[in-house]
């Protein structure tokens, strides 16, 4: 399927503000307008780079004041998700080099904590490891968290998520990729957008390496659903943030769209 996607930001600042954005998918074509104009100015220096996991950044300035910044964009999405039920884990001797990374505790997901580990294997119980687990993980989430609005804020790792019993897709995310590594199954972080979500919004959701593949779980949702259009992957919403910046900044609203394409 073939979406057309997109958001509009309206930040403002005190001061010049530099900022690393991510708000434009891994694949597809996108045009950009700042304060109803096209393009970015050259006063704005833009400028446009890959990261370490792939992602396409846009770097820029912000002036002093308000800017709003919108990001028109078409994208191929699956429209369903690929599941494996039966996909086995795979041993970490034999997982592809690159996943190893996401085998390791990062800043939002405490893995190495031993109740981290505990929890995952009373959640995983004797199922068969791999797929089974994770879907697992995915199911217990969302049936013993809340989604509240409010409960975390940016500090909010998944082990504060699971003290609180409460949080956003951002942290259902963490829980899930906490839960995987802490049974030796790789897992990341993805942010992007769903088509059709409600309320509409940017979103989180992981990806588990499973049966030498990688899988997608969303906990906020009760059924695998595919018109998934990825902006960046990374081990945790450190990674995938879709806006970084270096000065005190102030989001104004944000506002999100999807809609199939017809000509796609």
């Amino acid at each position: 399927m073939h979406v057309r996607a997109g958001c509009e930001l309206a930040i403002e600042t005190d001061a010049a503000c530099p900022v690393v954005a991510m708000l434009r998918p891994r694949a597809g074509r996108a045009r950009w307008r700042v304060n109803g104009r096209a393009g970015f100015a050259p006063a704005h220096g833009f400028g446009e780079y890959v990261d370490g996991f792939g992602n396409r950044c846009q770097r820029f300035t912000l002036p002093e004041g308000l800017t709003r910044i919108r990001v028109d964009a078409h994208a191929r999405a699956e429209p369903e998700l690929a599941v494996a039920p039966e996909a086995p884990a795979v041993d970490p001797a034999a997982l592809p080099a690159q996943t190893l990374q996401f085998l390791l505790p990062s800043r939002y997901c405490p893995s190495d904590r031993g109740a981290m580990l505990e929890r995952a294997q009373a959640i995983a119980g004797d199922t068969a490891p791999g797929y089974a687990q994770v879907e697992a993980i995915r199911r217990w989430i969302g049936t013993h968290l809340a989604y509240r609005h409010g409960v975390s804020d940016a500090s909010t790792d998944a082990q504060d998520t699971l003290v609180h019993g409460a949080g956003v897709c951002r942290d259902f995310a963490h829980v899930g990729i906490a839960l995987c590594r802490a049974l030796d199954i790789p897992a990341r972080m993805v942010a992007g957008w769903l088509h059709a979500l409600k309320p509409m919004d940017m979103h989180a959701w992981f990806e588990a390496y499973v049966g030498g593949a990688w899988h997608t779980f969303d906990a906020t949702q009760d059924r695998p659903r595919g018109g998934r259009v990825v902006i960046a992957r990374g081990r945790d919403a450190a990674d995938v943030a879709f806006l970084t910046s270096y000065r005190p900044l102030r989001a104004v609203s944000v506002q999100v769209w999807t809609e199939l394409d017809g000509d796609g």
